[in-house]
């Protein structure tokens, strides 16, 4: 059976889906995994249960958006400075972790005492 590319688009967001669940397994420190797309658009994530989100559905949307244009613009200087390994944001109350496959986004939420960081992402490295 030939698949459609509704087929193809399921299985992808599937796949990413379980990354995104590998990653939350890997510490109890990681409070948000999610996939986007070079828009902003999240394709998944995942909360980690019983957690109370720190921000709201349109701060979300703009971080995303912030994220996804930053991603994007740095495309051209790749050729430059070679490819981004990863970028870490430290706030005072988490860490962001985020990390680029091919055209998407692994944006992770870590809370902000976690001292594996280095550890952590490794194991996402090697996840994704």
């Amino acid at each position: 059976m030939v698949k459609t590319p509704a087929d193809k688009w399921n299985d992808t967001v599937v796949k990413y889906r379980k990354q995104c669940q590998s990653i939350l397994k890997l510490s109890n420190s990681i409070r948000y995994v999610g996939v986007v797309n070079a828009y902003g658009r999240t394709l998944t994530g995942m909360l980690k249960p019983n957690l109370k989100p720190l921000l709201k559905s349109e701060q979300v949307k703009n971080e995303f958006f912030i994220i996804s244009t930053l991603m994007s613009l740095r495309k051209e200087t790749v050729s430059t400075v070679g490819k981004l390994e990863h970028v870490i944001l430290q706030h005072q109350k988490v860490t962001i972790v985020i990390l680029q496959k091919n055209d998407v986004t692994f944006y992770v939420s870590l809370d902000r005492k976690e001292k594996g960081l280095e550890k952590i992402l490794s194991s996402i490295k090697k996840i994704i």
